[in-house]
């Protein structure tokens, strides 16, 4: 178009002078007048030349490359070459011009990675100064990129705590690489990861490490925390770790504990306070509900949210509702507080964070500009008059720094003496007992609620206790400077499955432990798959009957009372998912002092069961799967354990069934 435009101003021109030639002889011609015309914006543009073309490539290009450098540490694992590619991602951004910058685009880099103003990073503290003296609190995170929100939330935790104990040296750990790696590029800030932080310890000779993790709940990154101090251990002469905010997790959606009842206050009375209502009671009347969001996680430990819905509950607080980014648990997912939210009859809703940092998932994931987010998808779905968002994180409320200081003075405290009053002796029987060690990264599965099976049997105690993972491979009853010593007696690992609240299932190692004594600490060393034995106190308390009273030969009292003979016996089944099932009644054949019940599934698919460790195989080849096994105890739960093949690869899922001693024919 525009050579076209220009041929023809050139023909136009040349006309011109040959009729000016053609004319009056006797007047000189006279100088063509340049005609300047106004021209559409876009035919006024210079054409595209293979230079312009080739400028456009070599931008494109620049930006790729800083595109692939900050890919190339956009990683959870820190190697020797973190520290150049950080610094050599920053030199290239800073290279690009502001149109390039724009351009940056990679699988996970964007212009937003250097290019966002997240805040002041010169307010913040690292906290990975040296000579930190022979005590230390190691405050872990799993961090942020936010500036802003790390400086009023880390920080300010971290101020708390220094603050409460002016005798300990308070120093930083990050548990998210990823973090550490975008802080460190884009504001050359260093903070350390776990690793870094437990080094620097033993470096500077800590003795006394005592860890406040700032995470909600014992999820995923806090048991990569304990992970990884246990590897550290040995190199101090004490190590522990206080709870994280939500304090024990609990084993269903209704245990809830302090921690969630003075987090839930809180958290509600900030958010009360910031959208400017007198009290929540008035945030209601005005058609108001709040929605705290989570992360969301796959871990056992999603039942947290349901527990602090739970705790909402509790409180009275029926305008708030809890809800995470990932969905996990179902009930927590975005649809489904929506849901939720319009059914109460609610017409404003207020979001805010349910995360200890207010950063990426808060500032994108539930306020961002997306049609994904929180808020669009709130508002997108028509129920609502009006969605805010508060981008608060819990940190920066004082009430919530309170309850971390709380928590690292109770790690702090010195071991409770043992009570001087000793049990007295039990009767031979099988109890359940809290079981007690001094160490967070030793303790008993979580599905069991810190409790194991303790067996009585001519004055000497056993207590078996299913752990939280297959970490473990060896106990050893004393000291590890003698575990490792020829004729040392280890405690070898059973394979335990454990079923969590949700009916989710897990198969851990278990072992079989000797108790000296109750309410009294004794030694017991361990050992992991990192090959080192360590030292830990633990202690049995508070047995209560799990049962009627086991007799020598294996029967029980109420099937003494029995007759010999066969019975139809009523049963109450529970466990699983609730599709397979034992049919009641059962028939239940009595010889001598000993039970036998014939069990039917509504189901062909299981190939055997476990009582008490015992398998059992089916007594049929055809049709529903049939078994006889051994009835323990009537009235009381018995456990028993049932394999399903009817999944992708067989599965143990535990079960308990109750035989009704009073409905009996």
């Amino acid at each position: 178009m525009k050579k076209r435009l220009t041929a023809v101003l050139m023909a136009a021109l040349m006309g011109t002078l040959c009729m000016t030639g053609c004319g009056n002889d006797s007047e000189p011609a006279a100088a063509p007048q340049e005609e300047v015309t106004e021209q559409p914006e876009e035919e006024a543009e210079a054409p595209e030349t293979p230079e312009a073309e080739d400028e456009a490539v070599s931008d494109q290009e620049a930006a790729d490359e800083v595109a692939a450098l900050i890919d190339a540490i956009y990683v959870q694992q820190r190697t020797e070459n973190t520290d150049e590619q950080c610094a050599q991602a920053k030199a290239a951004w800073d290279a690009l011009t502001d149109a390039q910058k724009e351009l940056v685009e990679g699988e996970n880099a964007d212009s937003d990675y250097f290019g966002r103003d997240t805040g002041d990073a010169s307010k913040d503290d690292p906290r990975n100064q040296d000579d930190i003296g022979e005590n230390e609190i190691l405050v872990v995170s799993f961090g942020t990129s936010f500036n802003g929100s790390r400086v009023d939330d880390i920080k300010g935790i971290e101020d708390a705590i220094q603050e409460a104990n002016p005798d300990w040296a308070v120093r930083r750990a990050f548990t998210a690489q990823i973090i550490i790696n975008h802080v460190q590029a884009r504001d050359n800030e260093f903070i350390d990861n776990m690793d870094q932080a437990l080094e620097r310890a033993v470096a500077n000779g800590v003795k006394n490490l005592v860890i406040q993790p700032t995470h909600l709940m014992h999820g995923a990154e806090y048991d990569e925390l304990i992970e990884a101090v246990e590897a550290y251990r040995d190199q101090f002469d004490s190590v522990k770790v206080a709870e994280p905010l939500l304090g024990e997790v609990g084993t269903d959606a209704a245990v809830i504990n302090a921690d969630k009842e003075a987090v839930a206050k809180a958290l509600t009375q900030a958010a009360v306070q910031d959208a400017g209502y007198d009290s929540l009671e008035a945030a209601k009347e005005d058609g108001t509900a709040y929605v705290f969001l989570g992360h969301g996680t796959s871990h056992t430990a999603k039942v947290s949210y349901s527990q602090m819905q739970s705790q909402m509950g509790e409180l009275g607080y029926d305008n708030v509702f809890i809800g995470t980014v990932e969905g996990e648990p179902e009930e927590t997912a975005c649809e489904a507080v929506i849901d939720a939210v319009a059914q109460a009859g609610y017409k404003k809703v207020i979001l805010r964070p349910l995360m200890v940092v207010a950063g990426d998932h808060a500032n994108n994931d539930m306020a961002g500009e997306d049609e994904d987010s929180w808020i669009s998808t709130f508002k997108a779905s028509g129920n609502f008059d009006s969605v805010d968002t508060q981008i608060v994180g819990l940190g920066s409320i004082e009430a919530i720094k309170q309850i971390y200081v709380e928590h690292t003075a109770a790690a702090l405290e010195t071991d409770s003496e043992a009570n001087s009053d000793q049990a007295a002796g039990l009767p031979d029987g099988t109890y359940t007992a809290d079981f007690k060690t001094d160490s967070s990264m030793f303790r008993v599965s979580e599905a069991c609620d810190g409790k194991g099976t303790l067996t009585v049997r001519n004055g000497e105690m056993t207590i078996h206790i299913s752990l939280g993972s297959k970490k473990i491979v060896n106990l050893y009853p004393g000291l590890a400077e003698d575990a490792g010593k020829e004729g040392a007696q280890l405690l070898m690992p059973t394979e335990d499955t454990v079923t969590y609240s949700d009916g989710m299932t897990e198969e851990v190692y278990g072992f079989d432990v000797p108790v000296p004594a109750l309410d009294t600490e004794f030694d017991l060393a361990l050992i992991g798959t990192k090959e080192k034995w360590y030292d830990h106190k633990v202690s049995v308390s508070d047995p209560v009957p799990a049962g009627k009273e086991a007799q020598a030969d294996g029967g029980t009292e109420d099937i003494v009372a029995l007759q010999d003979g066969t019975y139809s016996m009523e049963i109450t089944f529970e466990g699983g998912s609730g599709k397979a099932q034992i049919l009641s009644p059962v028939t239940v054949t009595v010889t001598g002092k000993k039970a036998t019940a014939t069990v039917q599934w509504n189901s062909p698919n299981y190939d055997y069961m476990l009582v008490d460790g015992d398998k059992y195989l089916p007594v049929n080849t055809t049709g529903d799967s049939v078994f006889e096994i051994p009835v323990k105890r009537f009235d009381e739960p018995m456990a028993v354990i049932g394999d399903t093949v009817a999944m992708s690869k067989p599965h143990e899922v535990e079960y308990t069934l109750t035989f009704h001693s009073d409905k009996v024919k």
